[in-house]
């Protein structure tokens, strides 16, 4: 369970990165808050961050359910892949967004796996198989 617990941490700390790149953007392009347009870097920037806010809501509980009714260790490797997806989805986004896309399936595809295979684990465990 340390791994999941490190893989939690490490997701939280991400978030809060990428929240400090926002508000570096904000300053770096002149968007005064509570302001969220007004450049297309900034957006870009603060897009990131708020869709990894959108995947958080369903990886954390995904990832602990599946360490839970399904197995630590894996749900720990999906979770450093659901990671790695969020930098290279970051990364492509600033850049180009119409380049997201790998970053996009190394996020989305982990979230349901964790949350799906948890949900069956869940499932099978209730009716005692």
């Amino acid at each position: 369970m340390e791994l999941v617990a490190i893989v939690t941490a490490l997701a939280l700390v991400q978030f809060i990165f990428f929240g400090m790149m926002v508000g570096r953007a904000r300053g770096l392009y002149g968007v005064e808050a509570p302001a969220t347009t007004g450049n297309d870097m900034f957006e870009r920037h603060y897009r990131v961050h708020y869709n990894t806010l959108e995947q958080l809501v369903i990886f954390l509980p995904g990832l602990w359910l599946f360490s839970i009714y399904v197995g630590s260790m894996w749900a720990a490797g999906i979770g450093a892949v659901f990671l790695v997806g969020r930098v290279i989805y970051g990364i492509a986004y600033i850049k180009d967004p119409g380049t997201r896309g790998l970053g996009m399936i190394l996020t989305v595809l982990p979230c349901w796996i964790l949350l799906l295979g948890g949900l069956v684990g869940a499932i099978w465990r209730a009716l005692g198989s």
